[in-house]
């Protein structure tokens, strides 16, 4: 599990900027991850910058000035930067997108964040960071969400206030109209929360009405706040089920929780409290898992999977194909 937050990035771009040629007329970024780094190297360069899909319209962004057309005499080197290159789709894709524009500009690229076998993609690559790994600006966009467990309150919506946390009507009326904070781009897996069972149709409603999808929602089986309060097992309640061993991400609010949460299931805990990842005690398996011990094998197994699934699909082509054969004869 590798995580790099904004001071990292930051601390990266600004260690390795001696890497990037001082000739470079216009940053481009690439929408939208791309866009926070490209922002920062313009600064740091001194120079105007824009996203992709600007760029291919002739905008750019000046000091001072709002979006403004500029002639294809007023550029000639162009850095285009992404955040991070994985796969390689994404940068290849961009690649595709301006390579009729290659006879008018000197474009290059730029990544911050590359995976060993991908970094000769890009013309500039400045620090590899294996995979897995989760990134702060994107974080609540990532593909792997579906396996991962969220908390509700400090996470999804605001906590309540101590005058709202009566166990009675204002508290009702909290988790009805509670202001919502970290709202996934993308489906979650399960949530697991310490309110209490009783609450689950004002919970599924407020999740329902701010676009959460997710698989399942656990609750805690108790019959009020003060068997919750006497019980007192926040922490453990979460982590059991965070321990199954579909899970590989727990998202929670408390950095107190979040260690506890750690320390019993060995898995890495994402903090919002302090948009940290604890991951103080960690477990071989998960580390094997993830591939952060013996990584050959985390990529041999993914590949192995891809051409199951590839031949799943061929299988199934082919399947289709027959019966379409045999009702058309």
């Amino acid at each position: 599990m590798n995580y790099r937050n904004l001071n990292d990035l930051n601390t990266t771009i600004l260690q390795k900027l001696h890497l990037i040629p001082r000739d470079i007329d216009l940053v481009v970024g690439i929408p939208r991850s791309g866009m926070l780094p490209a922002n920062l190297l313009a600064l740091y360069l001194n120079v105007p910058y824009t996203d992709i899909h600007s760029f291919l319209q002739g905008y750019s962004y000046k000091s001072g000035a709002r979006k403004q057309f500029f002639s294809e005499n007023e550029y000639k080197k162009i850095l285009v930067v992404d955040d991070s290159i994985a796969s390689g789709s994404a940068l290849l894709e961009s690649k595709k997108e301006l390579a009729h524009l290659e006879s008018k500009f000197d474009i290059q690229y730029c990544v911050i964040y590359y995976t060993p076998e991908k970094g000769h993609l890009a013309d500039y690559a400045l620090e590899a960071v294996a995979t897995p790994r989760y990134f702060q600006w994107n974080i609540f966009n990532h593909t792997t969400l579906e396996k991962a467990c969220f908390d509700i309150d400090g996470v999804l919506c605001v906590d309540p206030t101590d005058q709202q946390n009566d166990d009675g009507v204002l508290y009702e009326s909290f988790l009805l109209t509670a202001a919502p904070l970290y709202i996934p781009g993308c489906k979650i897996g399960t949530i697991v929360t310490s309110r209490l069972e009783k609450y689950r149709a004002q919970t599924e409603a407020w999740l329902a009405q701010n676009g959460v999808v997710y698989d399942q929602l656990v609750m805690l089986d108790l019959p009020d706040m003060k068997a919750r309060q006497k019980a007192n097992n926040h922490a453990g309640h979460k982590a059991k089920e965070y321990q199954n061993s579909r899970y590989t991400l727990f998202v929670e609010s408390d950095l107190g929780q979040a260690k506890e949460i750690n320390r019993i299931t060995k898995k890495p805990v994402f903090c919002t409290q302090t948009f940290e990842m604890i991951y103080d005690s960690e477990s071989l398996v998960y580390n094997l898992k993830s591939g952060k011990h013996l990584p050959f094998l985390r990529r041999w197994a993914l590949s192995l999977r891809d051409g199951i699934r590839k031949g799943i699909n061929l299988l199934e082509k082919k399947s289709t194909a027959k019966i379409a054969t045999a009702v058309n004869s």
